[in-house]
């Protein structure tokens, strides 16, 4: 069966793209909800009528998925996980956390627009794929990290170096500080 997509629908097709489906995707699912419409012969003149009249705001959406895909050109992610001792993730890295660390790194995008290209379930370096439309797409390089380990060998580096440095420092300040609470309490009393 035949049918024109009235919005985009994952793995099948974009909006307003004559599609065919099986029968009862079509019957059960897609036209209930409203997601598509049967192409028949005057739908389909009217959706190529509606395309050509259409088509310059067409080119402007694309023009802007561009624009919005060469921001991201360059960026690279660093995403901590959660691994066992074998160095294997608890679980697996998915589009959401990818969607996450885009947002903290200040590019802020759709869920629905990330797809990760392969099973991410080891550390390693990997590639997402970002889909701003169906014309326009980006890959993103992600590498996924260890997350306890990144964090315990950032504050043991930081913890000894200081300590070693501020120990002199601490001794000539101890009674300093000492003498601080008196000199408080007394006006209080």
């Amino acid at each position: 069966m035949k049918i024109i997509l009235k919005e985009d629908v994952a793995n099948l097709g974009y909006k307003d793209d004559v599609v065919e489906v099986k029968n009862g995707y079509g019957r059960n699912y897609l036209i209930p909800n409203g997601k598509a419409i049967l192409a028949t012969t005057t739908a389909l003149k009217n959706h190529e009528e509606s395309l050509r009249q259409r088509a310059h705001k067409i080119a402007k959406v694309k023009a802007d998925a561009e624009a919005l895909a060469a921001t991201f050109q360059g960026v690279s992610l660093t995403i901590p996980a959660k691994v066992s001792a074998t160095g294997t993730i608890y679980g697996s890295v998915g589009a959401q956390q990818i969607t996450d660390a885009l947002i903290q790194a200040g590019h802020p995008v759709e869920r629905k627009a990330v797809k990760v290209l392969e099973t991410v379930k080891t550390l390693g370096s990997y590639t997402a794929e970002l889909r701003f439309h169906k014309e326009v797409a980006v890959e993103i390089p992600f590498t996924v990290i260890a997350e306890g380990k990144q964090e315990e060998a950032a504050p043991a580096e930081e913890e000894t170096a200081p300590a070693i440095e501020e120990a002199p420092a601490q001794e000539e300040a101890a009674p300093a500080e000492e003498e601080t609470p008196a000199e408080e309490t007394a006006p209080e009393a």
